[in-house]
């Protein structure tokens, strides 16, 4: 963090690496913004241009450049966007091989350049490739972030929001465990204006449309696969989430986020990158959110945690 302006550099120009920028741009959160490209430098001059276009309709002047593996330097955050092209396949897990072998190019190429300040992973399958990044990088834990289940939750709180015809930013909770299908809901951790949505279920049961638990669960489970099927890709969902993020860490918020981070025994877990409430701050995770969970969610918890844990195994790291 050597720069005397905030800078996040971005590695990977394609629709979601592009989104975050704009993302970014729009809501004045950094100085500086660098794209790094994988293949195509000129895609990435041209996006780099484009964005430095709009200045002119923006609340701040933000210098949007594209450049090497040089600019990640002086960046406060690095966020990595590269990953292999959607093939058609639905299951993140299935893209693991090829995402590894980008993350084993990029991250050694971010660390070369004298990078110094916290890892933003976005990559899927990205709690393996948050861990890889991990190992790549020798950071301190706290300063490697996956985006976890950031997105599941704020799936979860818009499926419950329109059932319960309430705004989902009234809604209190977090999905936790692995980016996929075998994320978890802690319910008894679960309020909607500050009252526990399992004694809402049972008090008006009606008022939610009748949606049971585990709908709630598979449509939030879905809600990637549903938006890929329809356009192709998922861009402003996560985009958003990535500039949440961002903007915690370099405005020193001590927020609390739903992220990928390593795990050293909280939840009975060890050695594995996994979804859970974080504290996010200038350190990148402060601390993490231990909840109390009941047994069936304990035992969900590990499941999840177990399959990470699996495909973790197979890099050989």
């Amino acid at each position: 963090m050597k720069n005397t302006v905030t800078r996040v550099s971005i590695v990977g120009c394609g629709i979601v690496g592009t989104t975050v920028a704009y993302s970014l741009v729009m809501q004045g959160v950094a100085a500086e913004i660098a794209l790094i490209p994988g293949h195509n430098r000129k895609k990435a001059w041209g996006e780099a241009l484009d964005l430095q276009h709009s200045m002119e309709f923006q609340d701040r002047n933000v210098r949007v450049f594209s450049d090497d593996y040089a600019a990640c330097r002086d960046a406060d955050v690095v966020v990595i966007t590269a990953g292999p092209a959607f093939d058609g396949t639905y299951d993140r897990m299935h893209m693991m091989a090829r995402a590894a072998e980008i993350m084993r190019d990029v991250v050694p190429r971010v660390m070369s350049s004298g990078f110094d300040g916290v890892i933003v992973v976005v990559s899927n399958p990205v709690d393996v490739m948050a861990y890889l990044a991990y190992r790549l990088s020798g950071l301190p834990k706290q300063r490697v972030i996956g985006t976890g289940t950031v997105l599941e939750t704020a799936r979860l709180k818009c499926a419950i929001g329109q059932y319960m015809h309430i705004d989902p930013r009234s809604i209190d909770c977090y999905v936790m465990g692995e980016h996929g299908d075998s994320m978890m809901v802690p319910w008894s951790h679960v309020r909607a204006g500050g009252k526990n949505f399992l004694d809402i279920m049972k008090e008006h049961a009606a008022l939610p449309g009748g949606i049971s638990l585990e709908q709630l669960v598979e449509e939030t489970r879905e809600a990637g696969n549903t938006v890929m099927r329809a356009k192709g890709n998922t861009q402003y969902a996560i985009a958003s989430a990535v500039t949440r993020i961002v903007k915690t860490i370099l405005h020193d918020d001590n927020q609390i986020i739903p992220v990928s981070t390593l795990l050293e025994g909280e939840y009975g877990e060890r050695d594995v990158f996994c979804g859970v409430p974080a504290v996010i701050n200038r350190k990148g995770v402060a601390d993490i959110g231990e909840f109390h969970l009941q047994p069936e969610e304990q035992a969900l918890f590990h499941r999840s945690a177990g399959k990470i844990r699996s495909a973790i195994a197979q890099l050989g790291v």
